[in-house]
């Protein structure tokens, strides 16, 4: 047929053909895009800004946008007063151990589920994405009574990096996502390494985790950063003062520093997670949209 198919757009070619039309839409564009852009930036900036103020200019209650005085010594003595170097050595070890538990634990699981087909797994499946549409504040009391004694073998986890690892296994979100990514891989070749005398165990490490590297970026990415901002359930389940992460020992000590120090230490315990978005994002977009594998 010659007659070519109308593509449906938001704005009709004719409009962009205007001078008027051309005109109105990068104007309506950009200023979507700045005000993203500053909805997102400005509390960075007002973090980063108040923290080379004073305590008093802080203090006032007409608030400034550039410090009138510069103190950049904030940081430093952040960093050295209330050691904020063992608080970061703690949110590290949390985070690795969560994203070593959650690639073991949420691997096995969606690979058992997209190749393996056990019994009742859309099922399983369906309880585990039900999980999702619970609030956070429903499942801490019956989570932290599972770490305060673990069922079968009756250990309490409290003060411990278990009681962080533990929880974070289990992460629907994850599983759902590398499900999916599994799904796409042909199953002609598991049956051909099958053929040539692969195990299940085998196939997994040499074929499927080779081929799944743009989704194991973003579960980890996801796992890393999960752990680090998190403030609600480290308080709870690590009361000790010297195993708590930075985001937890910065509250407890909010009433102790300056305020312009408070704020030099979130803006330090917030730049390892913006390096990491910055480093990775490209990695993050492909991992999500990754559906399908050429060749």
């Amino acid at each position: 047929m010659a007659a070519q198919t109308a593509v449906r757009t938001l704005i009709a070619p004719t409009e962009m053909n205007r001078r008027t039309g051309r005109f109105l839409y990068r104007f309506v564009l950009g200023a979507t895009l700045l005000g993203f852009t500053a909805a997102f930036l400005f509390p960075l900036y007002w973090m980063a800004s108040g923290a080379l103020k004073s305590s008093s200019e802080l203090a006032q209650p007409r608030p400034t946008m550039v410090p009138r005085s510069w103190h950049p010594e904030a940081y430093s003595d952040a960093w050295s007063s209330v050691g904020l170097g063992h608080y970061f050595l703690n949110t590290l070890l949390l985070a690795a151990g969560a994203w070593a538990c959650q690639l073991v634990v949420d691997v096995a699981a969606a690979y058992s589920l997209s190749k393996l087909r056990p019994v009742l797994g859309n099922a399983v499946l369906a309880m585990m994405l039900a999980t999702l549409m619970l609030p956070v504040s429903a499942l801490l009391v019956p989570t932290y009574l599972t770490v305060v004694d673990v069922p079968l073998i009756h250990v309490n986890l409290i003060n411990t990096p278990m009681a962080v690892w533990l929880p974070a296994c289990a992460n629907a979100f994850n599983i759902f996502i590398l499900k999916r990514f599994f799904d796409q891989i042909p199953t002609e070749l598991l049956d051909s390494a099958r053929i040539d005398g692969a195990g299940t165990v085998r196939i997994l490490v040499s074929l499927v985790l080779p081929l799944s590297r743009p989704v194991l970026a973003v579960v980890s990415i996801f796992a890393v950063v999960g752990v680090w901002k998190d403030f609600l359930w480290p308080m709870l389940v690590l009361p000790d003062p010297a195993k708590q992460p930075i985001t937890v020992a910065l509250n407890r000590l909010a009433d102790d520093m300056p305020a312009n120090q408070l704020l030099a230490g979130m803006v330090m315990a917030s730049i390892p997670l913006l390096v990491l978005f910055l480093i990775f994002q490209r990695s993050i977009i492909n991992g999500l949209t990754a559906g399908s594998l050429k060749g």
